[in-house]
């Protein structure tokens, strides 16, 4: 049988909010239910991936730079974002008209710890280009993201720390990461970057760019510009099979292909020697020592 209430409607309350018949005054009852603490942890722990701008697709603009922010990789997130939630998220971003996707803008795409293969790379770009933003460089500590990206020919930079983009030169203080390894060739317009050795199985075509803190060996033909010990270290070298770049430098140092190619290419290496950067053949070159009287031609 339901409670009888109908005492509350005659009965009259005194100054002080005192039903006078002694009653319980519901006016200012306020009900408060103590949260189930397994309930509360439960919720908790299955906090959506869209409440997290950490695990969900952003675009930010940064120092004059539009910024491509993947969430983390899958394996290393409690609420891991899989690639097609991802693509997912990126087409709403896309298609809600973010008010400072400008089109024309170059994106530069942050991949951080996500592993993505040639063929997702290629998706993310369609995406974009349909919005009119041209993907410019991928950044990812990922190594296979990184050979990824440059096989498919876009200008990526392997890093292991990947924070705001002007944080190279406390980064660079730091012990160089290993090697990076690509077999392809790069066309114009590729930019390579890394916080290591690049060694390309492949050539380097004229409008290709690589930088790398440590040494750059070309298993083919090098006609691009490269940049070895761009962190100021003055040891590196540079190697290739055909030496014909569009320009050398080795930390500060900066040269260019002899006027007068050799009639026939042979293994070379780049090095700074006491008047500059130099070029020897490398069946004839030692790391460890160089004699004084080896024959060599200088770059002008």
């Amino acid at each position: 049988m339901a409670p009888d209430f109908s005492f509350m409607q005659d009965s009259q309350s005194d100054s002080s909010g005192t039903p006078a018949d002694g009653g319980v005054n519901f006016d200012n009852f306020i009900l408060e239910i103590e949260p189930d603490p397994e309930t509360t942890q439960e919720e908790a722990a299955q906090t959506k991936p869209e409440s997290n701008p950490n695990l969900q697709v952003q675009f930010k603009s940064e120092r004059g730079r539009l910024l491509l922010l993947l969430p983390p990789a899958p394996e290393k997130s409690r609420n891991p974002v899989y690639w097609e939630d991802l693509r997912d998220q990126l087409k709403r971003r896309l298609s809600g008209g973010e008010r400072f996707l400008q089109p024309h803008t170059p994106v530069h795409l942050i991949a951080r710890d996500r592993l993505l293969n040639s063929q997702q790379i290629q998706e993310i770009d369609a995406m974009l280009s349909d919005a009119q933003l041209p993907l410019k460089r991928i950044y990812s500590s990922r190594r296979q993201s990184a050979v990824a990206a440059a096989t498919a020919g876009y200008s990526v930079e392997q890093q292991t720390t990947l924070g705001h983009l002007g944080q190279g030169q406390e980064a660079s203080r730091q012990a160089m990461d290993e090697p990076l390894y690509l077999q392809t060739t790069l066309r114009s317009g590729v930019e390579v970057r890394h916080r290591g050795t690049v060694i390309v199985l492949g050539d380097a075509n004229p409008g290709s760019s690589i930088v790398a803190e440590g040494d750059i060996f070309i298993w083919g033909r090098l006609r691009g510009v490269v940049h070895a010990g761009a962190d100021g270290n003055r040891q590196c070298r540079i190697m290739a099979l055909h030496m014909q770049p569009t320009q050398l430098r080795i930390a500060d140092q900066v040269a260019r292909s002899p006027e007068d190619p050799p009639a026939q290419y042979q293994p070379e290496v780049a090095y700074i020697g006491p008047d500059g950067i130099r070029i020897a053949l490398a069946a004839e070159f030692a790391l460890a020592d160089l004699p004084a009287n080896l024959p060599t031609q200088e770059s002008p």
